[in-house]
């Protein structure tokens, strides 16, 4: 491995600075550590409900320690350097990994040092730009642990963003399962195809599910799932809504039909696979569930990294309908 010193190596980085503001700031590298790998970023992604929220300034003070990204900069709630979902390729540290992409969960950076443990090489079927669903598989592969499905059970899954769709493409492949998603956008009708799944508007979601997963961070959507319950049902609640507060309609049939509201995050192995899971794990087991094309339908048309903090005031606003915003690198 070639020396690289500080000074031969400068970086870039998105950084939210204030409400509803952004900049790219310049920084330069140190010599790189024995252990660690330094990446050039080659795509990225933007995390829409996490990151809006931190856009946004709704990031509760109670959480400003556990919402932590690996290899976050700065404070909550502002100046932070955030973001997980990176997939560059390796230029020194390992001569076994060169010239390999990885996946590694780090903020909107052009090029960075981590430690090798941090960094998962995609498989030869998972493209670069495919890889940066990782996290956000990730995260759905952790609610389905929680849901723990059953065969041919009637499954409905309510907000048919990134994360709701990656459930219900996960919940589709348990034998005999009936998968619904729901949305209020009926172009989501079109994902839902490609991906095998049936698609309702919340007008015409099905009734007397066994399980029920709701991730379209509102109450209206949160209400569409109750009722969308059967009797002694699951709804699995996978949003999440930072400062915001939100009304949860438990009265009605929520007694009478025993329903069971449970939480799911992804910053604990789910309880039943904390045993024998470590989060290494977990993440090279969502990385191979990206070997699958269709998941292409997911992502959007990419955008430049140099135009990022003009393009996150267009992405975040509610109605913007893009899916998972892809980030090209220089």
């Amino acid at each position: 491995m070639a020396e690289i010193s500080r000074g031969q190596e400068t970086s870039r980085s998105l950084w939210y600075v204030g409400t509803g503001k952004t900049e790219i700031r310049t920084e330069l590298l140190d010599v790189l550590a024995p252990g660690f790998l330094r990446v050039r970023a080659m795509y990225g992604a933007i995390s829409r409900g996490t990151e809006s929220l931190i856009f946004s300034g709704r990031v509760p003070e109670s959480e400003f320690q556990r919402m932590r990204a690996p290899f976050m900069a700065g404070d909550f709630p502002f100046p932070v350097k955030y973001g997980y979902a990176t997939v560059g390729r390796v230029e020194a540290g390992s001569y076994d990994l060169i010239g390999r992409p990885v996946f590694v969960l780090h903020p909107h950076q052009t090029v960075f040092d981590v430690p090798i443990a941090a960094a998962r090489p995609l498989p030869g079927n998972v493209p670069p730009r495919r890889g940066v669903l990782a996290a956000n598989m990730e995260t759905a592969l952790n609610a389905v642990w929680d849901a723990s499905p059953k065969p041919g059970g009637r499954i409905a899954v309510v907000g048919a963003g990134v994360v709701g769709i990656l459930v219900g493409f996960l919940c589709a492949k348990i034998s005999g399962a009936d998968v619904t998603l729901i949305d209020i956008d009926p172009a989501r009708a079109e994902i839902a195809k490609t991906l095998g799944l049936s698609f309702a508007l919340p007008d015409n979601a099905p009734k007397d599910c066994e399980l029920v997963v709701h991730a379209s961070a509102s109450a209206a959507g949160l209400t569409t799932a109750l009722n969308a319950a059967g009797d002694e049902a699951t709804v699995l609640e996978l949003s999440w809504y930072g400062s915001n507060p939100v009304s949860v309609p438990l009265g009605g049939a929520f007694h009478s039909r025993r329903l069971k509201l449970l939480s799911s995050q992804v910053g604990m192995v789910a309880p039943s696979h904390r045993a024998t899971w470590s989060y290494s794990q977990r993440l090279s087991a969502a990385i191979d569930l990206l070997e699958d094309p269709s998941l292409d339908a997911l992502l959007a048309p990419a955008v430049s990294f140099d135009d990022l903090d003009v393009v996150l005031l267009k992405l975040f606003t509610p109605g913007s309908g893009a899916l998972c915003q892809v980030i090209e690198y220089p």
